[in-house]
Order: C-alpha cells, then structure tokens, then sequence
C-alpha cells in the first residue's frame, strides 16, 4: 500500500477516526469530572549518617550505610509508625473515618487501628532524594489540607519512634550487661577466695607482680651473694653490712609509717634485715673475717631459699593460674560495668539521629487527574484506535478507489482513464480517486 492510498482511506473512513476521537475525549472529561482529585503534600527530613554518635563517637560505616537508608525508607511506612499518626491526628473520634470505616468491604474484620493505619499507610510514598541523605516522606489524600497535616504527622511519629527505639535499645542492652556485671562479680569474688584460700593453706603469698614472697627473697639473697666480700682493715669503721642495716632500719620506720603490717613490701623488708642483721653480727664477733663468716651465712641462707622455692615450684605455678582466672574476672567486670554505664548515657540522650528540614506545604493542584496529559493522551490514544479501525474495516471491505487499487484487483494493467465530463466535482477527494460516478477505466489483461 502506498502513501497516496492510505490518505485515500483516511479521507474515505474520516467519519470513523473523529467518532474514535470524541469517543476518547468525551471519556476522558467523564473521568476528570467523576474522579475525586488526589493532593500530594510532602515533608522531608535528613537522616545523620555522617554526624559522629554524641556517646560513642562512631560514625557508620559507608558499607552499612545503603542497608540503613534502606531500613529507614521501610521504617516509615511501618504499622507502629502509622499507629502512631492515626492516634496523634484523633481519627478514632472523627466522624468521617468512623463513617467509611463502617462503609468498608465486606469480609473486611480488621479493628479501626489496623484499618486506619493502613489507610496511611496506602497513601504514604517515602524515598531518599539521589546524592543525598534526605528522605522525603510525601502523603497524598483528595483534601490538600488532610495531605499536610498527615505529612507532618508522619514526620513526626517517624523521630519519636526512631528516639523511643533507640532509648529503648540502649536500655535493654544495659539491663543485660549489668546483669553480665553481676554474675562476674560474683565470680570474681569466689576465685579471689579461692586464691586466699589457696595461699593460707600452702603458705605462700602471691604480690601484685606475681611473684610470690618466697621467690622474692631468694632474689634478694642472691644479690647479696653476688656481692664483693670487703675485709675489715681495723681503724674501727663500720662494715658496709651495718651501714645497709642502718639504712635500711631508717627505710622501715618510714614505711611502717604507710604500710600496714602483712604488706608485702614491708615483710620483704624485714626478711632483708635478717640477713643484714645476721652479716653484722658475724662481721662483728669475726674480726677481720667477720664479711667472710658473714658471706658464708648468706650463702647458706640462699641455698635453703632456694630449695624451699624449688620444693613449691608446683603449688606457685598453681596459685598464679588462680590470679589469672581472677584478673580475667576483675577484666570482665570492668568491661562489663564500663559497657553498661556507657547504654544508661545513651539510653538518656535526646537525639533521634534525624533533623527535620521543615513542615509540609498545602499544595495548591491536584496530582491526579492531570487534566492536559489525560486531554492529549486521550486524544492520541483514540486517534490511534480511529485509525487502526479504518484500516481494518478497508480490509475486510476493500475497495477501489484509485487506479493503483484496481490494478491489484484484477492483476492487469490500466490504459486509460476516462473522466465524466458530466460527474460533479469533488475538490481534493476528485484529485485523489475515483469516487462514485468520477468517471471510468478501461483496463486490458496482459
């Protein structure tokens, strides 16, 4: 088919497309006139995903951060969220909400909060805005007044819930280590007496290094052994062993003074006094061997010491597997209470990790119906099926209208064509074709 015959079809079947038209415009002006119009109002908040935590000071990671923004987007069309709005907008005492309530479909039984609260649901639309951390919460209604305040009420039932759960969390969390906190105590006090128990039975004391007395002491003596042995030159000087008793006589009166008397340091003390004091005394009835009688004394001091460490090695080595249970106790503890301290602080602050950017406006047209798309759309649209329709009628009852469409009729050439000087003009519709009584062709079969 040509483009010259299917203009002759246009211009054959007009009737038909312009009634598909009308058609299609009178249906749309029913459908701006019957259809209640829908007001879209919207109200956005930012969600502070880039402010560090007021109590911890974290930040979220950017890995989390399309989850999270997620979450928040379904967290605002969530029922807890819509019962809220339902509850703070009073709709369980208006009149209109309990008349369509009661005008509901049948077989629907669920009570007024649900029905309500996916009412607002229904027509809350939220997304987070392209390259930013801003979600826009938009409401649409056919009141434009009822669009904003529903908005708004979104929005706020949205930060008071998001503050609610995080208290909520935080305080729950808390509740749990304190009880954490508890039962490590208790711990922490049962293998602390163990411990105790342990050393009074055993007679060993473990100091705050982890080295029991007894090791202490030996270190001590072996110092002492370790050191040049001075001769006696008799001008009557005092030997370096009463010097060191002397001194270390001045350093326990001042520690006595701080120290209780089962301190560790301070029984260390005294023990080293015992060995200076044994050195004096020998350096003093020996003469001139006195430091060598004294040198052999600590000597034999250090070898007891030492087999008397060598002998409770096992038992030491036990004791320090009990400190160390009870230092990871006191660790858990710690932690424990630290954790819990830090959930009550947070479960106190005021901030929802949102900020509201401003309330809704009244919008002031409809979104739907959009009056000049659904105009042209329909007008397109009914054009379109105007058109398919004559081209389909043609088909199924073609006919000839111009030489072209009866030479593919009967598949021969035509010769002539012979006007009818007679027949009435007919302007454009003559120029194209034929017509009825446009005159005659003589056609011969090839």
């Amino acid at each position: 088919m040509s483009t010259l015959q299917f203009f002759r079809i246009i211009l054959a079947r007009w009737h038909i497309i312009v009634a598909a038209t009308l058609a299609g415009l009178l249906a749309a002006i029913s459908i701006v006139l019957v259809v209640p119009p829908r007001y879209v109002a919207d109200s956005r908040i930012m969600l502070d995903v880039i402010k560090p935590d007021p109590v911890t000071g974290q930040v979220m990671a950017t890995s989390f951060l399309r989850a999270y923004t997620k979450t928040q987007t379904q967290l605002v069309k969530d029922y807890k969220v819509a019962n809220r709005v339902v509850t703070a907008l009073g709709w369980a005492n208006d009149k209109e909400m309990l008349k369509q309530y009661r005008n509901r479909k049948a077989g629907d039984d669920r009570d007024f909060s649900h029905w309500a609260a996916q009412k607002v649901i229904e027509g809350t639309r939220v997304r987070l805005i392209e390259g930013s951390n801003i979600l826009e919460i938009a409401y649409n209604s056919n009141d434009p007044d009822q669009a904003r305040v529903v908005a708004d009420a979104i929005r706020t039932a949205y930060a008071d819930y998001t503050l609610e759960a995080r208290q909520e969390a935080a305080r729950r969390n808390a509740d749990w280590y304190d009880a954490q906190a508890a039962k490590a105590k208790t711990m922490l006090f049962q293998s602390e007496a163990t411990v105790s128990n342990y050393e009074k039975q055993n007679g060993i004391l473990m100091q705050e290094n982890r080295v029991d007395l007894d090791s202490a002491r030996l270190s001590a003596l072996a110092s002492q052994t370790m050191a040049p042995v001075a001769v006696e030159t008799g001008t009557g000087s005092p030997s370096a062993a009463s010097m060191q008793l002397v001194t270390l006589d001045a350093e326990i009166s001042q520690a006595s003074k701080t120290l209780g008397p089962n301190n560790p340091q301070l029984i260390e003390m005294h023990r080293r006094r015992e060995v200076l004091a044994a050195q004096a005394a020998a350096e003093r009835s020996g003469g001139s061997n006195g430091n060598v009688q004294a040198a052999r004394i600590t000597q034999s001091m250090f070898e007891a010491q030492k087999s008397k460490v060598m002998a409770q090695r096992e038992k030491v080595e036990h004791l320090r597997l009990l400190q160390t249970e009870v230092d990871l106790r006191r660790d858990q503890y710690n932690k424990a209470v630290a954790r819990a301290a830090q959930l009550r602080q947070e479960a106190d602050v005021a901030d929802p990790g949102i900020t509201s950017l401003g309330a809704a406006v009244t919008p002031d047209s409809p979104v739907f119906p959009n009056k000049p798309l659904i105009f042209m759309g329909s007008i397109a649209f009914s054009g379109f099926v105007g058109l398919a329709l004559a081209l389909f009628l043609e088909l199924v009852g073609r006919r000839v209208r111009s030489s072209e469409d009866l030479q593919s009729a009967v598949m021969a050439p035509v010769l002539a064509i012979i006007s009818n000087p007679d027949a009435p003009k007919r302007g454009f519709r003559f120029g194209l074709g034929l017509g009825s009584g446009a005159g005659r062709l003589k056609t011969a079969r090839a």
